[in-house]
């Protein structure tokens, strides 16, 4: 038995395990991958409040390393199931066994919709990215492309076309499920050119993107792009499927909580990237994991 136990070990999971474990709380956290959840995967962090210039990884350890400090336990396993008990504990069935806990905190993150193009993974760091805030600095006075057709696409298109040399907006359709008068701005910018209906077939570029292979797809044509950036705007997954019948669900997917990152289920919390919410940023993960770290001492404390 312990205290809280903690799903998800990025920048919201182990932020509540640092505000638990100096609480006082007994706290694991079960993580399956790696360590500082898809900050780790940033090649460098420049908007998180303390640190002008570091590596996702260094960001993401030094985050670990301050929860053990605390007194959190950390265990790589998958979480298979979480259980409501009679008597109001939970049992959360890992791959290595059982985990009884008074309270859960869900901080199971949200992944970006993949392109499923050859080596898109392989240079994720080298000029594909998943988040235009995020990443965009590192490409001033450089040609980009964004691909997508929603709000997000056309929204990353134009804060990049004040920050890169040019911007290629590309996606599959004709018609874009962006705001018409997003749309209409991004049309107007000088540096910004729209290409549809095309997809992406190849990414090309010894160790780092530089040139993309664009399909027409309307007539299979295909033509030769050259940028040094490449930013996927399809949409993010949130990865809710543990809690979905202990929490509500937006029609995305998403996990809406309370204030205090409560759910439907007493003793629940919901923390980071796969809560409801405008932005999905590291401040805001952060901020979420503290408030349910707190929260979820407080309900211990009066049950």
């Amino acid at each position: 038995m312990t205290d809280i136990l903690i799903i998800g070990g990025g920048p919201a999971g182990l932020t509540a395990a640092i505000y638990a474990a100096r609480a006082g709380k007994s706290v694991i956290v079960c993580e399956r991958e790696c360590l500082g959840g898809q900050i780790a995967q940033a090649h460098r962090v420049r908007n998180y409040p303390g640190f002008s210039d570091i590596s996702g990884i260094e960001l993401g350890d030094a985050f670990c390393a301050h929860a053990m400090d605390a007194g959190a336990q950390i265990e790589f396993t998958s979480v298979q199931s979480i259980k409501k008990e009679a008597d109001g504990t939970f049992t959360v069935l890992t791959d290595d066994g059982t985990i009884e806990a008074l309270s859960v905190i869900f901080a199971g993150g949200a992944k970006p919709r993949l392109l499923g193009v050859e080596r898109e993974t392989e240079l994720v760091g080298k000029g594909i990215s998943y988040c235009a805030l995020c990443d965009g600095e590192f490409y001033r006075d450089k040609d980009a492309a964004v691909v997508g057709g929603g709000n997000t696409a056309v929204s990353d298109a134009v804060f990049l076309a004040d920050i890169c040399r040019s911007v290629t907006l590309i996606h599959r359709r004709n018609e874009f499920r962006a705001e018409k008068a997003d749309l209409e701005i991004l049309r107007k910018m000088p540096n910004v050119r729209i290409l549809t209906p095309y997809t992406v077939k190849d990414i090309c570029g010894k160790d780092c993107v530089e040139e993309l292979t664009l399909t027409e797809t309307q007539t299979g044509k295909t033509e030769s792009l050259p940028v040094e950036a490449l930013f996927v705007a399809l949409g993010r997954t949130a990865d809710c499927a543990l809690i979905k019948d202990m929490a509500e669900l937006d029609e995305s997917g998403y996990a809406l909580t309370g204030a205090d990152c409560s759910v439907k289920t007493p003793g629940l919390y919901v923390a980071g990237d796969c809560c409801a919410k405008e932005i999905r940023q590291l401040t805001t993960a952060t901020s979420d994991g503290t408030v349910a770290g707190i929260a979820a001492c407080n309900y211990i404390d009066h049950i």
